[in-house]
This record gives C-alpha cells, structure tokens and sequence, in this order.
C-alpha cells in the first residue's frame, strides 16, 4: 500500500515512537533472559499505526470498549511490543515494563486478563483462538449498535491451525464487515520458515476463496506504507465482506543481527547483542 497526499499522520513521530517501543522490546526480553523479540520488533510498526493512528480508542480503559475499537492480540507471544505500546499509549506507566515475566508481574509472557492490565481483553496461549474471538466482538458490535471496529493480529504460523479457518468461513457468511484481520506475514515460525513447516501455499487466494476482502501491505515496516494500509482497510469496511490485511513484515527489523532469521523467535540477546541493538535503536521517548 502506497501513502497518499492525503495523509494526515505525523509519520516522523510514529517512527520515533516505534524507535522506543523497539527499545523497550530488546531491553525486556534481555532483562528476563525470556521472550519473542523477533516477531515484536516485525510488528512494532503495525502496532505504532494502530494505536497511535487508525484505532478510536479510550486509554482510560473498560472491558466492554463500548463506543470504541477493540484489539485482539491472537499470537500472544509477541507480549513486549504490546505491553510497550500499551505503556506509551497511556494505558500504564512505562516503569511497569520492567516487571515483564516476573513473578507476580502483570506483564507476563503472554498477556493475561485476570491481572487486570488496562488494554488486554483476552489471554492468550494456544494460537489460532484470537479471529474467533474478535468474530464474536465484531458481532457483539453490531447487537448493541456500536459502530465501532474491531481488529485482530496473527501470525502466518498461526494460521496452519484449524480453528482459524472455520472463523475464516464464518465471517464472509455472517457478513460480519465492521472486523480488520491482519496476519503477520513474515514467513518464519520456531522451527523455521513457513515454507519449510508447513507451506501456507497462494495465502491470498485462500483468503479470497473464503469470502474475504483481501489486501496486501508489502512493505510492512514502513510506517507510511503501514499507516496507508489501514487507513484503507477501514474504508473497505462496512460493504458487506470481512477485511484481512496480508502485512509483510521482517522478523528482528530494526537489530541487524536479529533480522530475517527465526533463530531470534525466542531468543533473549546476551548483554554484548544488547548493546549493540541499543546502539541501533535511537531512544526518542526515553527509556524506561
């Protein structure tokens, strides 16, 4: 997706938040030794765009988020670009990142409900449960005649599970058209690419073949190509059809030694590979 002179965002201070929460990801995992850094810093544009950009949202938080967006996190794993955008977003302060997989922290690997983290609506664990989840949002929605959208990440791996192609059949069928599904299509898993564990074959074929209104954002870390994306997918709402966004994405982007390898997955930097991640990375908002 190309930015158009319509564009109304502030690019460059996306991409200086985005800077920081990439920051925030390294220094997180590296402090507990724990966590997903490569797919966080692969997302870290698409979650900058959302929060930042295309959601309605209400920082001061209810479970209902009656008259606003709703965001579900369907591969949890990648739990530190979230709580980070979450912190800066003004849901938390960003010292709480500290505490990320602690004991008794709110921030756990995967993100939890029953803590009662301002942003997190649904625990998350066993992938491919997060599009039925926000199917059912969707639809909650429209009962109540809120207006409002409703979104959802997942990852590419996520999807050789079985539960999200029957979520896949059931919204073209039941015209749920207020949902914007985006799949992190970076093609790379625990055990390596997708291609190699189990090939997603034509993805785009496959999501037209279930009824879906299908696009692609090809260059997923770039933020004005990010941004033109959503901005886009939301006017493709409302026309009868599920949107699903095919967001092309580099795992570890923005760490040199990290990026385009699924060896960084799950793996936390030692304090050498931190310190040159951070030199990398420029702190814009200061680091927490």
């Amino acid at each position: 997706m190309k930015p158009t002179k319509k564009m109304s965002a502030d690019i460059n201070k996306l991409e200086q938040i985005a800077s920081q929460v990439r920051r925030d990801i390294v220094r997180m995992v590296h402090a507990c030794q724990s966590g997903h850094p490569g797919g966080s810093l692969g997302c870290t544009d698409y979650f900058v765009a959302l929060y930042f950009n295309a959601m309605k949202r209400n920082p001061s938080f209810d479970m209902d988020g009656k008259g606003e967006d709703l965001f579900f996190l369907s591969n949890g794993h990648i739990s530190p670009v979230f709580y980070s955008t979450l912190a800066h977003a003004g849901y938390f302060e960003a010292s709480e990142l500290a505490t990320f997989r602690k004991i008794n922290s709110r921030l756990q690997g995967h993100p939890t409900t029953h803590e009662g983290l301002p942003g997190i609506r649904i625990a998350s664990g066993s992938l491919g449960q997060g599009l039925s989840v926000a199917i059912g949002a969707a639809q909650a929605k429209r009962l109540n005649k809120d207006n409002n959208l409703v979104y959802v990440l997942m990852g590419d791996g996520e999807l050789q599970e079985g539960q999200v192609w029957e979520a896949a059949m059931y919204a073209p069928h039941n015209k749920i058209d207020n949902l914007i599904a985006t799949v992190d299509y970076n093609n790379a898993q625990i055990d390596g690419s997708t291609d190699q564990v189990l090939s997603l074959g034509d993805l785009r074929a496959k999501w037209e073949a279930f009824g879906w209104d299908v696009m692609e954002v090809t260059k997923g870390n770039d933020m004005a190509s990010v941004v033109a994306g959503l901005e886009e997918a939301k006017s493709r709402t409302g026309k009868g059809k599920p949107v699903v966004i095919l967001l092309h994405t580099e795992m570890g982007k923005g760490v040199d030694f990290m990026m385009g390898s699924h060896k960084w997955h799950g793996v936390a930097p030692n304090d050498e590979q931190l310190a040159s991640a951070l030199n990398q990375l420029t702190e814009t908002l200061g680091d927490y």
